[in-house]
């Protein structure tokens, strides 16, 4: 009698399909293995259909969209269904709309000097232009700071994409969120604050910390002017005269300090937690040489955000509400209203107020025929605004840095809002400073406790001349 044996179940049979011709199969497809298999069909063996990728500059779509690419996979497939390599040191070059995209660039993790001059084009982080690639492409064991692979990794660390845009150093130390940036005039030292408790002070030309000030108390703000930095904490603004290390505290404020202000004579302004604010000015008393000289009550709640400029204070709350004071009078002129959350960052550009908002928009306010502010523009962000700042960019053009609570920054050019970039961190930039004029300097500040100082590239002499400033309105 003839004894049938149980045949083992192949690969095949798992995949619900066999070859007629097994002897092709034989193999794994290495290049499968490793997801650069450009063949379909393949005479090897593939325990599913292989990607569809690009090839010599054209695209093949996949039969079927379900086909996307794997975890470990080298390509990955954009929102306009395209698939490009993953590799940050090559890219496939586009053809259509996307064929000004330029390469990917590996980046790099060594410190720089703030004032290497010429650090910025030996150290572009990795421009990107393609925001499809940038969303889908981040290590996101480098985002939980848990990546073990080191260079192998072929997906994208602390990276950007902005043409001329370059990170000069990361400042790494503060084990907390980084609140508050401070760079005095005149002086080699960067201050950072933290609600770690701490302010480290680093020295700008070797990128290392220099000295470390234990506080006690969570840091809500800071701001320099001169030779003063203001931290403000928990129910108190504590000075620090840079040139002669004496320290002052401003006793007053009810509740955590979140937003200062200084105008040219260093009259002090801090907003509190009660919605209170309150102003200091400078005197020439040594023994104490700031004197409280007001305190502005209107806001119900507490007060976020402060900046000053045309003769006016501008205080942001977590009341949805802009108050405008007369800093000279120290009296409210007006008060706007049109956001629906808290009001995060305010400035000053020209002859307009900028306030970003959690309620995911950007107001711009100018003077109407009767002397009152209004929103003549609202720009919509998808996200939630958490600070911003302007400054120039390499080519004069001024641009509007607007961080979200998506862990980005957003680059704007201005006022036509344009995309001029992006900024990427594991965790939300809570604060942004522009650095000395002339100089092309920026500073970030994020919740794991990083500060990225970031440089413009000087002027191109071939690069066009900026565009005319539009109207506002347009």
């Amino acid at each position: 009698m003839d004894v049938k044996t149980a045949r083992k179940p192949s690969v095949f049979d798992r995949l619900g399909r066999r070859p007629s011709d097994i002897s092709h199969y034989k193999s794994v497809c290495i290049f499968w293995r490793n997801g650069k298999c450009l063949r379909n069909p393949c005479r090897f063996l593939h325990s599913e259909r292989p990607v569809t990728c690009a090839k010599k500059g054209s695209y093949r779509e996949s039969s079927n969209q379900q086909d996307l690419p794997t975890k470990n996979s080298n390509y990955i497939r954009t929102k306009n269904k395209r698939v490009l390599k993953r590799s940050l040191v090559t890219t496939v070059e586009n053809s259509g709309e996307d064929a000004g995209s330029k390469d990917c660039k590996r980046g790099t993790s060594k410190n720089l000097a703030l004032k290497n001059e010429e650090s910025g084009s030996s150290s572009t982080e990795g421009v990107m232009k393609s925001e499809d690639v940038c969303k889908q492409n981040v290590c996101q064991s480098w985002v939980h700071g848990n990546r073990i692979d080191g260079d192998k990794c072929q997906s994208l660390h602390s990276w950007f994409h902005a043409d001329g845009l370059s990170i000069l150093a990361r400042l790494q130390g503060h084990t907390k969120a980084v609140t508050g940036i401070a760079l005095p005039e005149k002086s080699n030292k960067l201050y950072t604050g933290s609600s770690d408790r701490t302010v480290r002070i680093w020295d700008c030309h070797t990128g290392q910390c220099a000295r470390v000030i234990e506080l006690g108390a969570d840091i809500g703000s800071m701001i320099s002017k001169a030779i003063w930095v203001f931290i403000g904490m928990p129910n108190v603004v504590k000075a620090l005269n840079t040139e002669s290390g004496a320290e002052y505290d401003f006793n007053g404020p009810i509740g955590q300090v979140y937003a200062m202000a200084t105008t040219d004579d260093i009259m002090l302004f801090a907003g509190g937690q009660d919605g209170v604010i309150l102003a200091w000015k400078c005197t020439t008393e040594t023994n104490s040489p700031f004197q409280p000289i007001a305190s502005l009550k209107g806001h119900t709640s507490d007060v976020v955000s402060l900046t000053i400029g045309c003769k006016w204070l501008y205080s942001g709350s977590k009341g949805h509400t802009i108050r405008v004071w007369d800093h000279k009078t120290l009296e409210c002129v007006m008060t706007l209203d049109g956001h629906t959350d808290t009001v995060t960052s305010l400035i000053c550009w020209d002859n307009y107020l900028l306030s970003g908002s959690l309620d995911c928009t950007i107001k711009a306010w100018a003077l109407n025929e009767r002397g009152h502010l209004e929103a003549i523009y609202t720009h919509s962000e998808e996200h939630g605004v958490v600070a911003f700042c302007g400054m120039k960019d390499g080519n004069d053009k001024p641009i509007l840095y607007c961080s979200c609570n998506n862990n980005s920054v957003q680059l704007y050019e201005m006022p036509s809002f344009n995309d001029g970039g992006r900024l990427f961190a594991k965790q939300e930039v809570k604060v942004i400073l522009q650095g000395p004029k002339g100089l092309g300097l920026l500073f970030t500040g994020d919740q794991t406790g990083l500060v990225t100082a970031w440089r413009w590239l000087p002027k191109s002499k071939a690069s066009s001349p900026p565009e005319g400033v539009a109207d506002a309105q347009s």
